[in-house]
């Protein structure tokens, strides 16, 4: 009679959880203890204070009397009552559309030519990023001023009168400011050049591709994750602008409120009328403008830019 071996039921599922259930407990643990600075800090110094702005935009309120709710009237006046509002508006979108392609088209430019040196890439590349760290202070904002004003070097060089002080002239020269600071996006744009294989390029000169369609054909398709990202980055700061046009107009956004980016007269409506409630609206709206804006972006990212490991696209 043969019998028949029965074998061993293995150990309870829940013997082995129990088992590493502690060192995973203590892993979760040390990494909570690890993140608890951020999440702290998060907390306290960003969704405490968003929500209290949230609260704030619903309200009347002056910083020296206690809010008094009012419900949207912020906003509906802000929409409906107020043109220095829309004017803001306005000057904010142009200097988007001038600014951010102008900074982003001279950054890769100087890439690509940094790419092509041989010698003094390192001396070079320091040099052109240093203005993106001095850039936003006040103090060369105020260079900047004098630079484009009545009587400055600009107007000495091309007699085209102060720059600062007429309506149509003032918003480019704070867009070329900005311009000027484009050493961050070429930076990136220099370490994206650089990941590009040089066999694309060896085969499209076999094909006989000119450098302009070279550029056209493998640059700007390789390149392009590193443009979008550039161009997301450089758009969100180009919204939240300030120093630049409070420096050039002496803080009141002139002349004839060509300089009135949106966060100058937020300060303006919130720091030195004391209408802290309408300046929380005013911050509301231009942080959903910036999350409806960085989602088109992210839409039509789709369509043109191209990942290296999604050979289909």
């Amino acid at each position: 009679m043969t019998t028949t071996e029965i074998p061993a039921p293995a150990p309870a599922a829940k013997t082995a959880h129990g088992e590493r259930q502690p060192g995973r407990r203590r892993r979760e643990g040390a990494a909570w203890v690890f993140l608890s600075p951020w999440v702290l800090g998060a907390a306290v110094l960003t969704l405490l204070p968003m929500a209290v702005s949230l609260y704030l935009s619903f309200t009347d309120y002056d910083l020296f009397n206690p809010p008094r709710w009012v419900g949207p009237r912020n906003y509906t006046q802000m929409f409906t009552e107020d043109p220095r509002y829309w004017r803001s508006v306005g000057a904010t979108l142009m200097y988007v559309v001038i600014a951010v392609p102008l900074q982003l088209g001279l950054a890769l430019v100087v890439a690509l030519a940094l790419k092509s040196m041989r010698r003094g890439r390192g001396f070079y590349r320091s040099a052109f990023y240093a203005p993106s760290l001095l850039g936003a202070s006040m103090s060369i904002a105020l260079v900047w001023r004098a630079l484009f004003n009545d009587g400055g070097t600009v107007d000495n060089l091309l007699g085209t009168g102060g720059w600062v002080n007429r309506p149509g002239w003032a918003l480019l020269a704070v867009a070329l400011l900005t311009v000027w600071q484009f050493g961050a996006p070429m930076v990136i744009f220099l370490a994206g050049l650089q990941q590009i294989p040089g066999e694309l390029y060896e085969a499209a000169s076999v094909d006989g591709a000119s450098r302009w369609r070279q550029f056209l054909s493998v640059t700007v398709p390789m390149l392009s994750p590193v443009i979008f990202f550039n161009l997301v980055l450089q758009t969100i700061q180009a919204f939240q602008v300030f120093t630049p046009a409070f420096a050039v107009s002496g803080g009141k956004g002139g002349p004839a409120d060509s300089t009135l980016f949106y966060t100058l007269y937020l300060y303006d409506r919130g720091f030195v009328a004391s209408h802290m409630g309408y300046a929380s609206a005013m911050a509301w709206v231009l942080l959903i403008v910036i999350g409806a804006v960085t989602a088109v972006l992210f839409r039509t990212s789709r369509t043109w830019v191209f990942y290296a490991s999604e050979g289909d696209r």
